[in-house]
């Protein structure tokens, strides 16, 4: 029985983490978050593809557990359900004290060498291309 349960356990994960893989799924969720329900329509009009494009995605996130549809009359409103993220948070906790430590022995190799970390700087945008410069050939 314990070989079942770890192989339900994977193959949920698997869904969850193949759900959120994408970002056009993890975009839904974040719109369901802002809410506490929308219809499928609302969820799909900022969407750049087609309502059966968001519904397959909602079909996909529907199935790993991570979203609950609701019926009333035509309109389909869709939730978030939590329970999937925290199986997925759980498990990674698990793995947290790999890269804990690793941050934990740095910032202790820095403070040996009289090095404090420096602060992350933001990102620099990305220039716009220059126009290419026809190299000159030389005669010789």
């Amino acid at each position: 029985m314990f070989n079942f349960m770890v192989k339900f356990e994977q193959t949920a994960l698997d869904r969850t983490f193949g759900a959120l893989a994408d970002p056009t799924r993890r975009a839904l969720l974040a719109r369901l978050i802002e809410a506490e329900s929308l219809s499928v329509s609302e969820l799909a009009r900022p969407m750049p593809m087609s309502l059966p494009a968001v519904m397959k995605h909602l079909d996909v996130l529907s199935d790993a557990g991570l979203i609950a549809r609701h019926k009333t009359g035509r309109t389909v409103s869709c939730r978030i359900t939590a329970t999937p993220m925290r199986d997925a948070m759980e498990w990674l906790h698990r793995y947290e004290r790999f890269w804990s430590g690793q941050l934990d022995r740095l910032a202790a190799f820095l403070e040996e060498e009289g090095r404090a970390p420096a602060p992350a700087a933001p990102p620099l945008p990305m220039p716009a291309a220059a126009p290419r410069r026809r190299r000159r050939r030389t005669v010789r």
